[in-house]
């Protein structure tokens, strides 16, 4: 907003100033002579206020650049140049030539703004959330502490276990029941221990 404020300004006193200029009591300004009064080799703080740090002097050095009223004879020839080419381009081609500059501006707009787009919509697809929070916090609850979780046994696990108060005789009842086909070829001094981690497993309700 404050560089279209300072545009519309500035575009104002450009509008004031030809007007100015294109009335009939208005002088040719190429008719006028701008004569330097005086130069100074010292630093003029007035100067450097009004072109804002630019130019700190006002001497013989820098005069001829700033109250040059024609460019670099090198600017000038190439100005010159350009004008004999200009002038040799028939109306028609000068037109062919004006559109397929529009073409080619009007495609790398649409490069450009095609190219926004995409940046843009990759930024939200980048920012997309890919997760639930709810799910994820319901998975963790039910992992870490067994919320939501079921604590009736499976068909077939074999004792009378009600839910929430495993008992003692009901996980006796269901270790003997995992304990129903022993192991082929094991000893059986090894029973015994399978039995304890078996029991010490189906002591565990709800996992």
């Amino acid at each position: 907003p404050s560089v279209l404020d300072s545009f519309a300004l500035l575009s104002g006193q450009l509008n004031t100033l030809n007007k100015v200029l294109k009335h009939e009591k208005t002088p040719l300004l190429r008719n006028q002579v701008i004569i330097p009064l005086v130069l100074s080799p010292d630093r003029d703080e007035e100067i450097m206020r009004q072109t804002e740090g630019r130019v700190p002097v006002f001497s013989h050095e820098v005069v001829p650049d700033h109250l040059r009223t024609k460019p670099d004879p090198e600017v000038e020839e190439q100005e010159k140049q350009l004008i004999t080419d200009a002038a040799r381009i028939s109306p028609d081609v000068a037109q062919k030539q004006i559109q397929s500059l529009n073409k080619m501006c009007s495609n790398l707009l649409e490069k450009i703004s095609k190219e926004e787009r995409e940046s843009e919509s990759g930024g939200l697809r980048q920012n997309k959330q890919t997760f639930n929070p709810a799910d994820t916090n319901a998975l963790v609850a039910a992992v870490a502490f067994g919320k939501g979780l079921s604590n009736r046994r499976p068909p077939g696990s074999g004792g009378s276990v009600q839910s929430g108060q495993p008992g003692a005789g009901g996980i006796i009842t269901g270790a003997s029941g995992m304990q129903q086909v022993p192991m082929s070829g094991a000893p059986a001094q090894q029973q015994p221990m399978l039995a304890g981690v078996q029991m010490a497993q189906a002591g565990q309700p709800g996992k």
